[in-house]
């Protein structure tokens, strides 16, 4: 296994000093239907962004921008939700959060600066909240909401943007052994795997001063699941025992089942691809949900495990680890599964490295991207299965034994990657829009005062079913 060095970040070209530029005026942007190509386009070229404010010393940090505190005055003391300064912004703020031993980091996504620093008790996970604002913190037995504060409002022809100071709720949702929480079609999922209960709820009602208000299903017996909420109410679940778990059904929103397969051994993680076809892993192969309809499709060995998966919306294909030895404590995969959902077909593809289950990712385009442990990002054709591009990000790495250790992670929003180094305590991000140009997509890295473990990004771009800017706030029928 070689050792890489991470690059370093390369100084930006015209382009990117006049997207900056674009952004510090406020140009206007249309607001953005729910499509990964509409949503780059509302959340403007951040790759840009990045490498002109942090590396052109020519303009001002989203910091200096927003009236965000710097790294020497950020909070680590509770924060009054309700009693937060709200800055308007030129342009969608997307912040970083951080999990370590002990605590959770909120930093500007874009230069690095610490916006808040706050306290966890034990072992702490992220999941998106559904808003591009609010994530959720795994903590003992409840999510709980962490307000990034980040948001942007749609308005006519353009957007609004908004900042205020980070704050770890006291807001909760609350079980037994909190494991998967799904967003889909407007739908949050919250799975508790200690009880076998689903809490929904609606992504565009989180308030970090509100009480979080859910459904709940109560399932035949607890297990370590998943549940994947529609736009028609009905929802995609999975049923199992703390023992063993096989089944996929579909329920319609009276309860009442549509279909199932109990040829799912092992059924684990769930992804979403074009069209709205849901995946969700097995140990001999994967399981596809498209409409009313489920379908196992066997993989070419006895035990293949799908366990992971990563989808997109501009792709039919659903990227997935693929683990063939049942008896290994663990297993170093280089291999990984690409499925069809159209055609119903698994690729798997041969890597040059092993990966971990936080290596996996899709970028804009749908394409499929890998984050080796030889510390390289590697970009994959979904279609033909080829790597079409390698990106040295981090030096060479061994996942470690316990799954809930720190170990390098690829986190993806938009045009971006950020890829978290726990042994040099740093981020850096790559532009994707570059990949080709190998380790001069690394944009730029920033260091971190603890030891990063989980990474999750807050957009601040307009969300699906965002409220119209100037509906509550006494601006209806200004013309800016």
């Amino acid at each position: 296994m070689t050792s890489t060095q991470a690059p370093m970040p390369h100084t930006p070209d015209t382009p990117a000093h006049a997207a900056l530029a674009s952004r510090a005026h406020g140009t206007p942007t249309t607001p953005a239907p729910s499509t990964s190509r509409a949503r780059r386009a509302a959340y403007a070229p951040l790759a840009a962004v990045a490498a002109a404010a942090l590396l052109s010393g020519c303009g001002q940090g989203a910091g200096e921008a927003t009236g965000a505190s710097g790294a020497d005055e950020a909070t680590t003391a509770a924060v009054d939700p309700s009693d937060r300064e709200t800055h308007e912004a030129a342009g969608a703020n997307p912040r970083v959060a951080v999990t370590y031993d002990g605590g959770v980091l909120v930093l500007d996504a874009l230069t690095g600066e610490q916006l808040a620093d706050l306290p966890t008790e034990g072992f702490t996970r992220l999941n998106q909240g559904g808003d591009n604002r609010h994530l959720f913190l795994t903590e003992g037995d409840s999510f709980r909401l962490l307000d990034a504060g980040t948001w942007s409002e749609p308005h006519g022809d353009h957007n609004h943007s908004y900042t205020t100071d980070p704050v770890l709720s006291d807001q909760r949702i609350e079980g037994s052994h909190p494991g998967h929480l799904v967003v889909h079609d407007g739908t949050a999922a919250a799975f508790f795997d200690g009880d076998g209960i689903v809490k929904s709820f609606d992504p565009t009602t989180l308030d970090a001063t509100a009480a979080i208000s859910t459904d709940d299903l109560t399932l035949p017996d607890a297990h370590h699941g998943v549940a994947v909420p529609r736009e028609d109410g009905s929802v995609v679940l999975t049923e199992g025992t703390e023992d063993s778990r096989s089944t996929v059904l579909i329920q319609d929103a009276d309860g009442e089942e549509i279909a199932r397969t109990d040829d799912c051994p092992g059924v684990h993680g769930e992804a979403v691809a074009a069209d709205g076809v849901i995946t969700l892993g097995c140990e001999n192969g994967i399981v596809i949900v498209d409409g009313d309809s489920i379908e196992h499709i066997a993989a070419d060995v006895d035990y293949a495990r799908i366990g992971n998966q990563a989808g997109s919306d501009a792709s039919p294909v659903v990227l997935g680890d693929y683990k063939t030895d049942p008896d290994a404590e663990q297993e170093n995969p280089t291999q990984v599964s690409l499925t069809d959902t159209a055609s119903g077909e698994i690729q798997v593809v041969d890597l040059p490295a092993s990966y971990a289950f936080r290596s996996l990712g899709r970028g804009p385009d749908g394409e499929a991207m890998v984050l080796g442990d030889d510390g390289t990002l590697r970009v994959i054709d979904p279609d033909s299965g080829d790597i079409t591009a390698e990106v040295p990000v981090t030096e060479a790495w061994d996942e470690p034994a316990d799954w809930q250790q720190p170990m390098p992670s690829l986190t993806v929003s938009d045009d971006l990657a950020f890829v978290s180094d726990p042994e040099a305590q740093r981020i850096s991000i790559v532009d994707l829009t570059k990949t080709e140009d190998g380790a001069e997509a690394v944009v730029t890295s920033y260091e971190l005062p603890q030891v990063p473990n989980e990474v999750a990004v807050a957009s601040g771009a307009v969300a699906e079913g965002a409220a119209e800017h100037g509906e509550d706030n006494g601006h209806e029928g200004h013309d800016h």
